[in-house]
C-alpha cells in the first residue's frame, strides 16, 4: 500500500510523541501513516493481524496483538473502528486501552459514534485518571489519503490542547466544539447536511439528463454560482458517469444517519427531510448498494 498517503504532506513540527492507534480500515491506516511521517513513535492495534504487519512494513514502527499492549506508554491514544460496541470492544474491559493507558494521557476515538458513548467513556476516563476527547472525523478516504480531514471534537479544553498539535498531522482543522458528546453531535449535524445535499444532486442530476443536457458541462457552470458544493464538485460528474466506487459507504451512511434519527428522537429535533434520505438509502441497499459510494442515491432515480 505505497500510495495510501499523500507523500507531498507537509507536517508541522512537533516534538515526537508515543502514540498509539486502535483500528487500521480504510479510515485508520493512512491517518496513522501521517503520524508516523510526522515523526511520532507509533504502535498500531488491529483486530487482523495481516493488517497491522502490512502497516508496520510501510511505515515502521511496531504492532502489538492487544489494545492493552498497544497503548503502553503512549501519550495519546487515537481509535477509529467501526461503531459503539467496536468502541467498547477495544476500549473497555481487561484487553482493553484504558486498561494499559499511564494517568494524565489521553484517548480519541475518531469513529464516528452516538454522544452517550462519547459521556460513557468520558465518565470512566475520568474516574481512572485518564482523558478522552470524542473526534469525529470528515473529508472521508481521500481526507485520511491526503491528510486533510476536518475533526469535530468534544472534551475538557486540557485534553484538547494535548491532541490538536498531534492530530494535524493528518488534518486541516481540529477544533474543540463543546463539551463531551458535542464532537459527535457536531458529526450528525454534517451528516445531516450531506444527505440533504446529495439528494438534492441526486434529483438535479436526474432531471438535466431527462432534459437533455449535457450533464458534466452544466455542472460546471452551476459549479461556479450559488449551487457549488464539495459533493457537487467531486461526485456531480460521477454521478453521470454511473461510478460509485468511492470511499465512504451506503452502509455506513446508514449507520451515521441512524445514530443522528435516534439523537433526535432524544432531543426533540424534527428532521423530516433525513429521515426520508435514510430511506432512499434503504432502497439503495436492497439494489445491492450497501458498498457503493453515498452519491448512488441516484440509482433511485434511473
Amino acid at each position: 500500500m505505497s500510495d495510501s498517503i499523500n507523500t507531498s504532506r507537509v507536517y508541522e513540527t512537533l516534538a515526537p510523541r508515543n502514540v498509539a492507534f486502535i483500528g487500521l480500515g480504510v479510515m485508520g491506516f493512512p491517518m496513522a501513516g501521517h503520524l508516523a511521517r510526522a515523526g511520532h513513535r507509533v504502535t498500531v492495534y488491529n483486530r487482523s493481524a495481516a493488517k497491522s504487519g502490512a502497516w508496520v512494513e510501510e511505515f515502521g514502527g511496531q504492532a502489538k496483538a492487544t489494545p492493552v499492549e498497544a497503548v503502553q506508554g503512549a501519550d495519546v491514544v487515537f481509535v477509529c473502528v467501526g461503531n459503539d460496541d467496536d468502541v467498547r470492544s477495544v476500549v473497555l474491559g481487561p484487553q482493553g486501552a484504558f486498561a494499559g493507558m499511564r494517568p494524565g494521557s489521553v484517548l480519541v476515538d475518531h469513529t464516528t459514534a452516538s454522544a452517550e458513548l462519547a459521556r460513557e467513556l468520558h465518565a470512566a476516563a475520568r474516574a481512572q485518571g485518564l482523558q478522552f476527547v470524542d473526534a469525529p472525523v470528515s473529508g472521508g478516504q481521500a481526507g485520511a489519503v491526503n491528510g486533510l480531514l476536518t475533526v469535530m471534537c468534544g472534551g475538557d479544553a486540557e485534553a484538547f490542547d494535548a491532541i490538536q498539535p498531534v492530530a494535524l498531522a493528518y488534518s486541516r482543522a481540529v477544533t474543540l466544539v463543546g463539551a463531551s458528546g458535542a464532537g459527535q453531535l457536531a458529526k450528525m449535524v454534517n451528516q445531516i447536511c450531506i444527505a440533504g445535499i446529495v439528494q438534492g444532486l441526486s434529483e438535479a442530476v436526474a432531471f438535466g439528463e431527462r432534459a437533455g443536457l449535457d450533464m458534466k458541462q452544466v455542472l460546471d457552470v452551476i459549479g461556479k454560482g450559488a449551487a457549488q458544493s464539495w459533493q457537487l464538485d467531486n461526485r456531480g460528474k460521477t454521478m453521470v458517469d454511473d461510478q460509485f466506487n468511492f470511499g465512504f459507504a451506503v452502509d455506513w451512511m446508514r449507520k451515521d444517519l441512524g445514530l443522528v434519527l435516534d439523537e433526535a428522537r432524544r432531543n426533540g429535533a424534527r428532521l423530516p427531510l433525513t429521515a426520508v434520505v435514510d430511506q432512499f438509502y434503504a432502497d439503495v441497499q436492497a439494489q445491492g448498494g450497501g458498498r457503493w459510494d453515498t452519491s448512488s442515491l441516484i440509482k433511485r432515480l434511473r
